[in-house]
């Protein structure tokens, strides 16, 4: 994962904090669709002790992001979105981790 896409744009990486149910990452994948913007990556784990999660996205960063951000904070779930500096190489530090835990898994699987 490299911190352009393959087309040259620069990757941004977005940090929202939404109400944690059923629907939501369908509201938020389908608003970036409606609007043709790929989604990269996505990662997403729950508050500890709340009724929300942090999702992380990885978008690719052009003239019509500034438009999607603002359509995404209007979205009833979504209480919290900002572009998160440096967070390109975190979705690089967790790919790399989900390869050696990919890796460890299929090894401790019994086989059949």
């Amino acid at each position: 994962m490299t911190t352009t896409s393959e087309n040259n744009t620069p990757l941004v990486a977005l940090r929202l904090t939404v109400l944690n149910h059923p629907g939501v990452m369908s509201h938020i994948c389908g608003m970036f669709a409606r609007r043709a913007f790929n989604v990269e990556s996505i990662f997403v784990m729950p508050m500890p002790g709340t009724d929300k999660s942090r999702v992380w996205l990885l978008v690719h960063e052009d003239d019509r992001l500034e438009q999607a951000l603002r359509q995404t904070s209007k979205l009833h779930d979504v209480f919290e979105v900002t572009t998160w500096p440096g967070g390109v190489d975190a979705f690089q530090r967790f790919a790399a981790f989900m390869d050696v835990w990919e890796a460890t898994a299929a090894n401790l699987t019994p086989k059949r």
